[in-house]
């Protein structure tokens, strides 16, 4: 047999291997604790109950749909040209809302660069965030007066903090609890794995909170995993559980479980809230690149807003009033972070180089000169053209 014949006869075989080797697992269907359906019809579920007052629920309601008025305004100043970047939450309300409620005072929060409704919820006010945005603060809010980090950009690092100042709390006798957001992209990431190592190690108070928004960036979840994300803690020794992302009341009931279990010194928890990025990855992505209108129609349908919105109607918990009232708010609330923005001043574009090196470094200071250089070239072109 020639050489040629026989690479013939065992190209059939490796590619069955590759074949069989991409398939998937076969799995049941993950359970999903959900306590609320698209349609807004209220079931139970039987290790998650929750029982809210009217005015707890219309409280939801409110700060969900504040939420998404003042992300849309943030994402229409970055068309305008005020903000220099913007990541949306669109679609993500009910997941940041239902776990932000579910926090104590006392409990810590490490946010990535998307969690505006979980800082809605600390009281962290929406211009803050903008300035960060704009380019104009590193922040704009102090981390300790809210229990609320500072956004991080780097991806995943945040969870690593979580557990450290996790670790510290446990050392220091307190009963509060951390909880640490981040993406389905990020749970790619070696940061993440080491803080579940870490976490589960030393058992510390820390839940874990993945909003698995489907895709990272144009990566959708099933080329980042095999299994489902909540499954993951089971290889850590922790429990991890999956929720209905749109779903405020579950999100809210199995993230407080989450957190008492925490501070009873069980350990962590991972929760992965199964939700959708209704916009773009953020204002510089295009998401028709890459996904369906199909898909996105398809989760369109499961709003978490909107079906909040019809079980209050459906068992007579806001009248129109309430309605007409938070359409007001929303509103005014648009007008003041557009006015605030607006009235921001431009970043002081050297200021890029200012802090970088204590002690300064000969390359920064060239690159300092060659962009004051091309900053300078605009403003000799605007005289010529005169």
């Amino acid at each position: 047999m020639t050489v040629e014949s026989t690479a013939a006869a065992r190209k059939p075989r490796r590619a069955s291997k590759r074949t069989s080797a991409a398939k998937k697992p076969q799995s049941a269907e993950p359970q999903l604790v959900q306590l609320l359906t698209p349609e807004g019809e209220r079931v139970e579920h039987p290790d998650y109950s929750i029982d809210l007052s009217a005015e707890e629920l219309r409280g939801l309601y409110r700060d969900m749909v504040l939420t998404r008025r003042f992300d849309a305004e943030a994402t229409a100043l970055q068309r305008q040209g005020e903000l220099g970047l913007w990541a949306s939450l669109l679609g993500q309300e009910a997941a940041q809302i239902g776990s932000g409620r579910a926090l104590r005072d006392d409990d810590y929060v490490f946010p990535t660069y998307r969690e505006h409704g979980v800082a809605w919820c600390r009281g962290v006010d929406p211009t803050n965030l903008l300035g960060m945005f704009r380019g104009v603060n590193h922040g704009g809010w102090d981390p300790n007066s809210n229990n609320f980090h500072l956004y991080t950009i780097v991806i995943g690092s945040q969870t690593l903090h979580a557990t450290g100042y996790a670790m510290g709390v446990a050392k220091d006798g307190a009963d509060s609890a951390v909880i640490a957001y981040f993406g389905d992209g990020a749970s790619s990431q070696g940061d993440v794995a080491e803080s579940f190592t870490f976490s589960a190690v030393y058992n510390a108070p820390v839940v874990f909170f993945c909003q698995n928004n489907q895709w990272a960036i144009s990566e959708p979840t099933e080329r980042q995993t095999r299994v489902p994300l909540y499954q993951r803690a089971q290889g850590f020794g922790f429990p991890g559980v999956r929720v209905d992302g749109n779903d405020v009341l579950a999100c809210l009931a199995v993230t407080r479980s989450a957190l008492e279990r925490a501070r009873r010194g069980e350990g962590p928890t991972l929760v992965e809230a199964f939700t959708y990025r209704m916009g773009a990855h953020t204002t510089s992505d295009d998401p028709t690149k890459y996904r369906a209108d199909e898909e996105r129609a398809a989760w369109e349908a499961k709003d978490p807003i909107l079906r909040l919105r019809a079980y209050l109607e459906k068992e007579k918990l806001a009248d129109d009033a309430f309605f007409t009232a938070l359409d007001e708010e929303s509103e005014t609330l648009g007008k003041r972070v557009r006015e605030a923005v607006r009235a921001m001043p431009d970043p002081e574009p050297m200021a890029l180089f200012e802090h970088a090196y204590a002690d300064g470094n000969s390359l920064v200071d060239e690159e300092r000169a060659q962009f004051a250089a091309y900053q300078a070239s605009f403003a000799d072109s605007a005289e010529e053209g005169k």
